[in-house]
């Protein structure tokens, strides 16, 4: 089983202590989104945790105790460092602090280990094509030597997003060409390999691999380890990831980004944050006398020699 601790939200940023306290006690209780009183819980041992995936744009608050994780467990790290500032991502650190917070995330566990996310790629009248080819240069340069791989997507735009970023300009096939080719002509230069992900269209003729950025091949390689071979759906259509269990919350991220999938907007997310206990094993709130706990699935992927 794949533990998923930061699609939902920014675990690392905002729940650092509840996060190693989870695994330190041996387990995480996760509420399911489609029915709130159905809680899922799931066991965090070595035993059965195949590898602990982190999503989050700021490592900084746990650096000190990751040890912690990372002495027990297998382990990999998607760290979105992209163009914009605070107009767009307020509760963001700098494009310099992250790219410093990312060398020492590396060096810490391995650049094997550390996948950069420079996502979603979006356009605004601040944000033009050829802001995003100058930065991504600049970071790209940078971060070279302290990465696995690069993974990009094109912005969705979906209902909420329309009314939550009003300035976003929508991005026509010719855009979308032009920016897979500044990024994949970047990577090259620096010897990154870059990828897609989700449904963003071929363009393997920039040297752009193909979606799937989160697959046993990548977790195992990582962590020299052997996953079986094994049918899976991935994680929405598009999609080559394999599943994981997902221990967060939706509308729990104080980052604030306007694009962001996962709150409804920020007032939701400060109101759900006063409801966190770091002591509670549910990331927000406590149990009630209408929840019912069922065991989550948890089923290794692991190859095991006989």
């Amino acid at each position: 089983m794949i533990i998923n601790t930061g699609a939902r939200t920014d675990t690392v940023q905002y729940y650092t202590d509840w996060l190693l306290r989870r695994f330190e006690q041996g387990y995480v209780l996760s509420r399911n989104p489609m029915f709130p009183n159905k809680v899922l819980r799931y066991e965090l041992l070595p035993s059965v945790v195949d590898c602990v995936v982190f999503c989050s744009k700021n490592y900084e608050p746990i650096l000190s105790r990751l040890h912690e994780i990372t002495g027990r467990f297998n382990t990999y790290f998607y760290y979105t460092i992209t163009a914009y500032g605070t107009d767009i991502e307020p509760g963001v650190p700098s494009i310099e602090r992250s790219m410093e917070t990312l060398a020492a995330l590396s060096r810490q566990v391995g650049k094997q280990r550390v996948a950069w996310r420079y996502d979603p790629v979006l356009l605004t009248k601040a944000y033009t094509i050829a802001r995003h080819a100058e930065t991504f240069e600049w970071m790209a340069g940078r971060l070279a030597p302290y990465i696995d791989r690069c993974i990009f997507s094109f912005v969705e735009i979906y209902k909420k997003l329309q009314y939550n970023m009003p300035e976003l300009i929508p991005l026509a096939m010719e855009d979308m060409d032009a920016l897979a080719q500044l990024l994949g002509g970047a990577a090259a230069r620096h010897g990154i390999h870059i990828q897609t992900c989700g449904t963003n269209g071929d363009y393997s003729r920039y040297g752009i691999h193909p979606s799937g950025c989160m697959t046993l091949d990548i977790l195992g390689r990582a962590n020299g380890i052997s996953f079986r071979k094994r049918a899976h759906k991935g994680m929405r259509q598009g999609c080559h990831c394999i599943e994981s269990r997902d221990i967060g919350a939706y509308d729990s991220c104080l980052n604030g980004c306007k694009y962001c999938y996962a709150n409804t907007n920020s007032q939701k997310a400060r109101e759900n944050f006063r409801l966190h206990d770091p002591y509670s094993p549910l990331l927000l709130g406590t149990l009630t006398s209408d929840d019912t706990i069922i065991c989550g699935m948890q089923k290794s992927f692991l190859y095991k020699a006989t």
